[in-house]
């Protein structure tokens, strides 16, 4: 078995995170530091988590703030991006928006939903695990009660994922930008060579 550094949280092959790739992230502040969940945060995050998925074509179905971490689901859309630099850019611009010296813990923790958990119905139950994380915390009686959730769909500030007909919604959109996404690169064709 291979040796990992205290501290250093084993990855999965990078080609894991990249195209369509969907993946739950945990962010966590050092210490379990508390104090910067705010609506000014929020705002800060929506816009950049809006700049992310802008830059790295990454679609956010549901992401949930809480005082000491946050959750978000990225589900990536072209095949060339990764998510890695994706989440890389986006805790390096949260980072001044903590205040007072906070700073997310070293890495951040990931999980690659398999096939089985990318099917509609399993999806849409880890996105409402997220959502319900207040209401576990004892924070609030109903994750609608809790401000600092939502979704971030370019182009589609209204949407929530807590909202009448989100997910009809939200799966049209995805359907239409994959199917509008373009075709990958053919393959040259081999040929034989003079001497063979």
């Amino acid at each position: 078995m291979a040796f990992t550094p205290k501290g250093k949280l084993p990855k999965l092959d990078r080609q894991r995170y990249r195209g369509h790739a969907v993946v739950f992230w945990t962010l966590t502040l050092q210490d379990r530091a508390q104090g910067w969940l705010t609506p000014r945060f929020h705002l800060v995050f929506r816009a950049m988590l809006l700049h992310t998925a802008a830059r790295y074509a990454v679609w956010c179905p549901a992401y949930c703030l809480m005082p000491d971490h946050l959750h978000v689901i990225w589900m990536g859309l072209p095949l060339h991006r990764d998510q890695l630099n994706a989440m890389r850019f986006l805790r390096r611009h949260l980072d001044p928006a903590l205040g007072e010296g906070r700073r997310w813990q070293h890495q951040a923790h990931d999980h690659v939903l398999r096939e089985e958990e990318r099917e509609r119905d399993a999806f849409a139950r880890t996105c409402f695990y997220i959502l319900e994380n207040p209401v576990r915390a004892g924070l609030v009686s109903s994750a609608g009660e809790w401000p600092y959730s939502g979704a971030v769909v370019p182009g589609y500030p209204w949407l929530h994922p807590l909202g009448q007909g989100y997910w009809e919604r939200f799966w049209k959109l995805y359907a239409a930008m994959r199917q509008a996404e373009p075709p990958p690169p053919a393959l040259p064709v081999l040929r034989e060579s003079p001497t063979s």
